[in-house]
């Protein structure tokens, strides 16, 4: 599993700065991201993508969860008020209802959600609004102290904001 690691900073110099350490220190170009809201990003930081901007993935999740429920119980009253000859077909039922609740509902959910701003930065928006820069990157799990300390010690105008794990390995 990854981590992932929030970190403000205040200028273009001191972004790309810790873009460069991060890369010696072998993390892949592919785990960090740079956010601005106020300017544009240069084209050698790597920005910040719709799934990092968006509340996409969040919709996602509580659109499954939501549509799990409303597809079993839809699929418990179906079963309840239209007999059907035996339990296998029942429960068969009750089970297709969930599934087409679960897809329905993340699909339906995170339509909705792509249009809204990340909640999981919500923390970051003001400071964002003053100019500066949010540094997203994601580190295996072993080398979150390693990493952290070698950006402390190299960036003291860095301000760490926080670390969110149950990052999938993959990009």
């Amino acid at each position: 599993m990854r981590h992932r690691l929030y970190y403000l900073l205040p200028d273009l110099n001191s972004a790309r700065q810790a873009l460069d350490d991060l890369l010696l220190q072998r993390i892949e170009q592919s785990h960090i991201r740079f956010l601005s809201t106020t300017s544009e990003l240069p084209s050698d930081l790597p920005e910040a993508g719709f799934m990092h901007k968006t509340d996409v993935v969040h919709g996602a999740e509580s659109g499954m969860i939501v549509g799990a429920g409303l597809g079993l119980a839809l699929g418990a009253v179906v079963v309840y008020f239209f007999p059907f000859a035996g339990s296998s077909s029942k429960a068969t039922i009750v089970f297709l209802a969930a599934l087409i609740g679960v897809l329905f509902g993340g699909w339906a959910a995170s339509m909705a959600a792509a249009a809204l701003p990340n909640s999981r930065l919500t923390a970051f928006y003001p400071e964002l609004e003053k100019g500066k820069i949010l540094l997203i990157v994601d580190v295996p799990a072993g080398r979150i102290k390693e990493i952290e300390q070698r950006l402390a010690e190299r960036h003291p105008e860095m301000k760490f904001g926080g670390e969110a794990s149950h990052i999938p390995v993959f990009p």
